[in-house]
């Protein structure tokens, strides 16, 4: 296997190299470095925004939690994005017209600017750094198992998730966004062919779809059906998730931008819509993936379920294939957030702008050590941790969405409501509060309640005009 490795990880090392050499200008604007130009096409665009949506946590997350929680999971995650491209169709519309003909920075700078408050910026670049960071932390830290488990002895953990760090702030520093979105582009393309590889090796196991679920039925029914074994996929945890995974356009900066970087509304549409059959193709063989590890490794914990399905039960370039895959999904999203969280660090600062530019460039930096020592620290279920990580900004989502689409001006009260429901949903993390009330969870219950202040705000604001935006194409 370690031939392989080297093949593949040589290929793949080359293919970044290409991709920073033509990312690079030496006298390129900040706005070249942060937005990658506005220009990117339909290809890139698909590919870069599936890859920042799917990585770690669909590569090894998703076959766990099929593994656990059964085939509900499908509902959790593969529902969820079907409906969310009808919503990044419907948000990117807006966005686009609220930035067309000014210089976007970030969702903090926007937000800003449309409430005519900096406290909007400050509070949504609070929920994107509490719980952004904690995902970066798992993209990095599941790397770092997968490494440990192929190569074991070799490096201590810590000193993997120090070695992907370090890749991922010379890479960005080296070609800005747009060296991003060319890894991107290397990524989705790896982790749809890995993923498929591995995943029609696990369904050749059983025979075929019908004898999976037969063979896995016979075997522990409750995992065909929900809440699953666990008591997990109960429907308030799957609304709650759906509306969590609906605002992942809206408020997960890595994904605002890459809409409004797109060259067109018209391309953007059709990202929108290539996104969703993207994700389909991306999580159907994670079932697989489950299903063959519920069966042969039920009672074996996360990190030995991971080594035998990726690695010792596969063929030497097939375990080799997957290592680069995992290295490339990790390191593409951890890239695209850490740099996003800059972008709305940069919508926040005052100056001139090469002080701003330097500030931007040293908040990466801190926010990359930060979230390496996360990653050494924190041990969870990669899926629900992403799924917290979710829910936390989705708790912004009203108070976005009213800012930029409101033809009124509207009170500041949705910016402290949101506030409030951010450290409410905290305290609920931190165990300080109960997380269910009178039979009903607590981020269900904010979704709502800030969704109704944000309709009431915008029904009781008083009109104003709104500059026309330029026609987009």
């Amino acid at each position: 296997m370690i031939f392989w490795v080297w093949v593949f990880g040589l290929i793949y090392a080359g293919l970044l190299v290409f991709a920073s050499l033509k990312s690079y200008k030496k006298n390129r604007s900040s706005e070249e470095f942060m937005m990658a130009g506005s220009n990117i096409g339909l290809t890139l665009g698909v590919l870069t925004f599936a890859a920042a949506l799917f990585s770690t946590f669909t590569f090894l997350g998703m076959p766990d939690f099929f593994r656990i929680n059964g085939v509900g999971a499908w509902i959790f995650l593969a529902v969820s994005d079907g409906a969310m491209v009808f919503l990044l169709l419907w948000f990117g519309y807006h966005i686009r017209n609220r930035v067309k003909g000014m210089e976007f920075r970030g969702v903090s700078g926007l937000i800003s600017r449309c409430y005519e408050n900096k406290l909007a910026g400050y509070v949504f670049f609070l929920s994107a750094f509490l719980f952004l960071i904690p995902y970066v932390g798992i993209q990095i830290q599941g790397i770092a198992i997968f490494m440990d488990a192929a190569f074991p002895g070799s490096f201590p953990a810590w000193g993997w998730s120090a070695g992907i760090v370090l890749i991922m702030l010379v890479y960005s520093e080296i070609g800005g966004l747009k060296a991003i979105i060319f890894s991107d582009a290397i990524q989705g393309l790896l982790l749809l062919g890995v993923i498929w590889i591995i995943g029609w090796a696990c369904l050749s196991h059983f025979g075929g779809i019908g004898p999976m679920f037969e063979k896995v039925g016979a075997m522990q029914e409750d995992l065909l059906s929900t809440p699953g074994p666990q008591g997990l996929l109960t429907p308030q945890f799957l609304i709650a998730s759906l509306i969590a995974i609906l605002m992942i356009p809206v408020t997960q900066p890595q994904f605002t931008t890459r809409i409004v970087v797109m060259k067109s509304m018209k391309t953007m549409q059709l990202m929108a819509v290539s996104l969703g059959a993207f994700a389909i193709l991306v999580i159907l063989p994670t079932i697989f993936i489950g299903m063959y590890g519920a069966d042969l490794y039920s009672e074996y914990g996360r990190d030995e379920f991971f080594a035998n399905a990726f690695l010792y039960d596969q063929p030497d370039a097939v375990a080799a294939l997957a290592i680069i895959g995992l290295i490339a999904a990790g390191l593409s999203t951890t890239n695209a957030q850490i740099f996003a969280l800059g972008s709305e660090l940069r919508g926040l600062l005052r100056g001139n702008e090469n002080s701003i530019m330097r500030n931007t460039k040293i908040g990466i930096f801190v926010f990359s050590i930060i979230a390496f020592f996360f990653s050494i620290i924190v041990f969870d279920q990669l899926v629900l941790l992403a799924r917290v990580s979710f829910a936390g900004t989705g708790i912004m989502g009203p108070m976005i969405i009213l800012g930029i689409l409101s033809d009124r001006k509207v009170s500041p009260a949705i910016i402290y409501f949101s506030l409030g429901g951010l450290l409410v949903f905290l305290s609920s993390l931190a165990g300080f509060i109960p997380d269910m009330y009178a039979g009903l969870r607590l981020d269900l219950l904010l979704f709502v309640f800030l969704g109704l202040v944000a309709l009431i705000s915008h029904l009781t604001g008083k009109k104003q005009q709104l500059v026309p935006p330029v026609k987009d194409r």
